[in-house]
């Protein structure tokens, strides 16, 4: 049960089907699965050893899919790297995740060569040199056995102290989640049509993007968000599903009426929102635009994948919650010492399921951290009412969740310390209508007129765009209690 076998026999049963659209080229299933095939064996032909990572940096595009599925099968663990990263944060992934090749689409190269580490015949552009090792291998008839408890990935998240984590994931994970998906959701048979505009690089994006390919649909997937062209994939398309993220309705419901009115949608039959809460005036106003009976959002973590999901029928008699358990998963409200609490009583949200992580790589503290008898929690503080509907209170941790990303404060702390000036700093995420959370920081200075200008321009260079405070706030000191501890609560009252 691993990611390239799924999509693979999927091509068996229809081959000549086209499996995925990209920026005006397509992949018929018999062609994603030569591809597959010929990454696998390209991957045995360069000494790529079953258990070693190699890192892919690349948006959305036609060969993700055949690059993550493909060296997965000869049991090489891909790196699912954010596109947008800087070079020195490019450079810290590649040392501690221990790759030894890196695969880049064209518009990151000159990042990926900026952070060194990989040797020059090590760096596999897309569309290049890619292509010629692809191209090159002879298939093998015997595809090399994969465990399917094996991780396949490694999402990076940073970690509370501004060291990143990574996270490993199974191929059992995620094949079973996109089973479950297509039972919870109705969306994923082999005549549905997916759109995928959510990147590759996020879970949730990798989830419901790789779905209907391992249930033999087809997937348009789109390179750019731009809710214009999302609005007219789904109108021309006859697209049944679409994954997105808040920031993503915020767009849309900001384009002028005339770009909104007179559309129609006869094939959409399922949207699923997830990555950070919908709002329930976004929730009313999709369920107004589109119709009942196609909304869903869905409550998870890299970690725990797919924790839970709330239904049409329940998205506005629920308001503000996240639903019910997904197929084959349990959830538990536990306190600071690992008891169950009662319905109404807030604690820290547990599952367990088989969609859960292996660990994150090389950090067996942390691993144990999240794990408690069988069960994992990402660190989310919430509660169940008496039918057993989640709801989430906020977060243990201080992570600022903007435009469906995780940012942690303490990352973006240190690139503001290290510009001359700055004293101290405190990054909070307070609401904000577009991004879902805005990044904030207070700083205090040494100098009574600190150059903002600068100090961004400064953190551009260090810092991947949406983790750059959108709003700087100069104080005189910064709220601690008694022991010390910054009292992030007291700075977002301040907003």
């Amino acid at each position: 049960m691993t990611i390239g076998r799924g999509i693979r026999t999927a091509a068996l049963r229809n081959p000549r089907k086209t499996a995925i659209y990209c920026d005006g080229e397509r992949l018929r299933y018999c062609e994603l699965k030569l591809r597959i095939e010929k990454v696998t064996a390209a991957a045995a032909n360069s000494g790529f050893k079953p258990g070693s990572n190699v890192t892919l940096l690349a948006p959305n595009c036609l060969e993700y899919v055949e690059v993550v599925a493909g060296l997965g099968d000869a049991g090489v663990v891909v790196v699912t790297a954010n596109s947008h990263t800087k070079a020195a944060e490019l450079q810290a992934l590649l040392i501690d995740s221990q790759s030894h090749a890196i695969f880049v689409h064209p518009t990151c190269e000159e990042i990926a060569r900026a952070a060194g580490i990989i040797s020059d015949d090590r760096v596999y552009v897309l569309g290049s040199s890619y292509d010629k090792w692809r191209d090159s291998a002879v298939c093998s008839v015997d595809i090399p056995a994969v465990s399917d408890g094996s991780s396949f990935a490694i999402s990076y998240t940073s970690g509370t102290t501004g060291q990143p984590k990574g996270i490993m994931l199974s191929h059992r994970s995620r094949a079973l989640s996109f089973l479950a998906a297509a039972a919870e959701y109705g969306c994923y048979g082999a005549d549905d049509h997916s759109i995928a505009v959510a990147p590759l690089y996020h879970g949730g994006g990798f989830i419901f993007g790789v779905a209907p390919l391992f249930t033999g649909g087809c997937c348009t997937i789109l390179s750019s968000f731009d809710p214009e062209r999302l609005l007219h994939e789904l109108e021309t398309s006859n697209a049944t599903n679409i994954f997105v993220v808040p920031t993503h309705v915020s767009a849309l419901f900001a384009l002028p009426s005339a770009k909104l009115n007179r559309r129609r949608f006869p094939a959409l039959k399922t949207i699923i929102s997830n990555a950070a809460p919908l709002p329930q005036p976004a929730k009313e106003r999709m369920v107004t635009y589109f119709g009942e009976g196609v909304l869903y959002e869905c409550y998870g973590s890299t970690e725990a994948g797919i924790v839970c999901n709330i239904r049409p029928a329940d998205i506005l008699r629920k308001p503000d919650s996240v639903g019910q358990p997904f197929p084959c998963t349990e959830i538990a409200i536990l306190n600071e010492d690992g008891q169950q609490l009662s319905a109404g009583d807030k604690g820290y949200v547990y599952s367990r399921s088989p969609y859960l992580f292996n660990g994150y790589w090389n950090k067996p503290d942390e691993t144990a951290q999240a794990w408690c008898n069988g069960w994992v929690t990402a660190g989310d503080l919430g509660w169940q009412d008496e039918d057993g509907f989640l709801y989430i209170d906020g977060r243990a941790k201080d992570m600022i969740i903007t435009g469906g990303v995780n940012v942690y404060p303490k990352e973006v702390e240190n690139a503001l310390l290290a510009f001359g000036g700055v004293s101290e700093a405190a990054v909070v995420g307070i609401p904000d209508e577009h991004w879902g959370e805005r990044v904030v920081a207070f700083l205090v200075s040494e100098h009574p007129e600190l150059d903002l200008a600068a100090l961004g321009a400064h953190c551009k260079a260090l810092l991947s765009n949406f983790k750059i405070p959108k709003e700087y706030r100069i104080i005189k000191e910064l709220p601690r209690n008694p022991t010390g501890k910054l009292l992030r609560r007291v700075l977002r009252d301040q907003l």
